[in-house]
């Protein structure tokens, strides 16, 4: 018998407890929409039917799958070295994803750079407290110039609009695109990547690219927060890849990006600069920005009403923000955020103070004035920080044939915080150049690939289910109710194990009963309902992930567990499918490659 049942509380009665307090929102993270937890199942009245689909085949050596600053290259790179390339994407080209709200980008010049790229690694490493892998921060450091001299030349920093600068490379090489194809299955046949499916967003095609190798450059995802740009973004390259054996990592990481309470879709342009800029270029600067901060003190004294950087003096009072004032003898972080190299005394400077290193008086970061608030990005990790397990340096998965870079490939380029300014849109840069000459090279060595009819028919059978249910549940409502289990900071953010795990048993229930029963009667509900089934998975991941790690690190932080364990925890936590599917947990140590599945 449960504890809870020896209290006297049957399982149903614990779980709808559990709920009651999930569904309170988070302080400053997220702001609940009336939600109708009793509305029955509803009727599929007017289908789609899949009869009217057309079937379409395409061929190539290399397909990239997303249209960002990581897919741009990966296609332009592995064109250049020689293969036939296709970029499929479920937006538009560097319009769609997090790139075209990223306006800054970090280029390393060891001319002008106060820093060596062994002084830069080594300041990465230790502010991400030995999170990071050495080699994708070396990378981005020797190879951001040199993708940012090409950017210079198709004209990216003489405007905002990334369409037309990246169009141009695109349309010279008479790349084929494919935009508004949402690809839902990636394809293994004889243990290696051959391909992929989807289907058009515009109209009933299905289509099902073969390929030699295929790069993922499909970004990260989260839980489509309010007030994140996010929203398009689900991460359905990762669960696709998980879903054929590939091993993922970092998702106990969390991104806390700042939102606007004025703006709420100003969220990503108030860090990296306003969307309306071109973009900058900036140098070497080793920072330790998390956002999980805020969470901290409105888990800690309350939420204000909006949520800009603590005071920035000795007292730690502010007398227009009462609302703001430090608690006497108590730090508004824990240590285990901190940088191990020194931090400033806790009086001294605040909670910026300890998340920069700088000294009081020095001001906050770019991006953290004004009236904002935390965890506007909920679902997402840290940037590079979660994605495919790379088994090299050239982001290559744990299946032969297929690559990741950018946000889909789980470099851990920074760690388990965000180190760098500009980071990540040059991280992405550089990774989707190695891994498109990668890529190409390996096709070169590729006869032929085939795939079975039989899972090809397989795959429309899935992919269609949806369409052919008579009852069931809209994709939006179970999305809603997936927001109310997982965005609140107490989940998410300010995490401890009966919280966790209360989470993970409604999170379970979705998973088990509400995407088997997924509903659609047009392509944007289509769209949404394989949407709903990788954000639902991800959830799990990120949980049991969370639970797992018993400790505090970087931009995860157990209430239950709040001090840094090196003797246990000096490891990446990989996630996989074991031999009946289930979902399986290993520990990679830090600075090793993990194995192939």
């Amino acid at each position: 018998m449960s504890d809870s049942e020896q209290k006297g509380l049957s399982r149903r009665q614990f779980i709808s407890a559990a709920g009651s307090a999930l569904g309170v929102a988070a302080a400053g993270a997220y702001v609940f929409n009336q939600m109708d937890f009793n509305k029955p199942p509803i009727s599929n009245e007017t289908p789609m039917p899949p009869s009217t689909f057309s079937v379409k085949h395409m061929e190539s050596d290399v397909l990239v799958i997303g249209s960002g600053m990581a897919g741009l290259f990966a296609a332009v790179k592995a064109h250049d070295a020689g293969a036939k390339v296709t970029m499929v994407s479920k937006g538009r080209l560097g319009s769609s994803g997090l790139t075209p709200f990223a306006k800054g980008i970090f280029s390393y010049d060891k001319n002008t750079s106060n820093m060596s790229i062994d002084q830069f690694v080594a300041k990465v490493t230790e502010s991400a407290i030995q999170t990071n892998n050495p080699v994708f921060t070396r990378q981005l450091a020797e190879h951001s110039k040199a993708r940012v001299e090409e950017l210079k030349e198709w004209g990216f920093f003489d405007s905002p609009l990334y369409n037309e600068t990246f169009s141009r490379p695109i349309n010279e090489r008479g790349i084929p695109l494919h935009q508004r194809v949402m690809i839902t299955h990636l394809i293994k046949e004889n243990g290696r990547v051959v391909g992929a499916s989807g289907f058009s967003l515009d109209k009933p095609n299905l289509i099902h690219f073969k390929a030699k190798t295929v790069i993922l450059c499909s970004g990260s995802g989260g839980f489509k927060p309010s007030g994140f740009p996010v929203c398009d973004l689900t991460h359905d390259g990762t669960i696709m890849a998980y879903k054929i054996g590939a091993k993922v990592t970092g998702k106990e990481w969390n991104d806390g990006h700042p939102g606007s309470a004025k703006n709420s879709g100003s969220s990503y342009d108030n860090w990296h600069g306003q969307i309306e800029e071109k973009p900058q270029i900036n140098g070497a600067e080793v920072r330790h920005d998390l956002g999980v901060d805020m969470n901290y003190q409105a888990y800690k004294i309350g939420p204000p009403i909006t949520m800009g950087p603590p005071p920035m003096g000795p007292s730690g009072n502010n007398p227009k923000r009462p609302e703001m004032t430090q608690i006497k003898g108590g730090p508004f972080v824990p240590s285990a955020f901190r940088h191990r190299a020194a931090p400033p005394p806790e009086h001294e400077g605040g909670i910026l103070a300890l998340f920069s290193g700088k000294k009081p008086g020095g001001g906050p970061p770019p991006g953290m004035g004004g009236e904002q608030v935390g965890g506007s990005s909920a679902g997402m990790a840290i940037h590079k920080s979660e994605g495919l397990t790379p088994i090299n340096e050239t982001g290559l998965s744990t299946i032969p044939g297929l690559y990741a870079a950018g946000d889909a490939l789980g470099s851990h380029m920074s760690g388990g915080i965000y180190a760098q300014i500009g980071s990540s849109l040059a991280g992405s840069a550089v990774q989707g150049a190695i891994a498109g000459e990668a890529a190409a090279q390996a096709s070169k060595k590729i006869s032929s690939v085939a795939i079975s009819s039989s899972r090809l028919r397989d795959i429309e059978q899935e992919i269609f289910a949806p369409l052919k249910r008579k009852r069931g549940y809209r994709p939006a409502w179970v999305t809603q109710v997936l927001q109310g289990i997982m965005i609140p900071n107490f989940v998410l953010y300010i995490k401890k194990e009966r919280l966790l795990q209360a989470a993970l048993a409604y999170v379970e229930e979705l998973k088990e009963h509400h995407v088997p029963m997924l509903i659609a009667n047009d392509l944007h509900k289509l769209r949404l309902a394989h949407e709903t089934e990788n954000m639902i998975i991800t959830a799990e991941m990120k949980l049991k992930a969370s639970i797992m790690r018993k400790e505090s690190r970087c931009s995860h932080y157990r209430l239950d567990y709040p001090k840094i364990d090196d003797e246990n925890w000096q490891a990446w936590i990989n996630i996989y499918q074991d031999e009946k599917g289930e979902m399986a947990f290993e520990k990679q140590p830090f600075g090793t490659w993990a194995s192939a599945t």
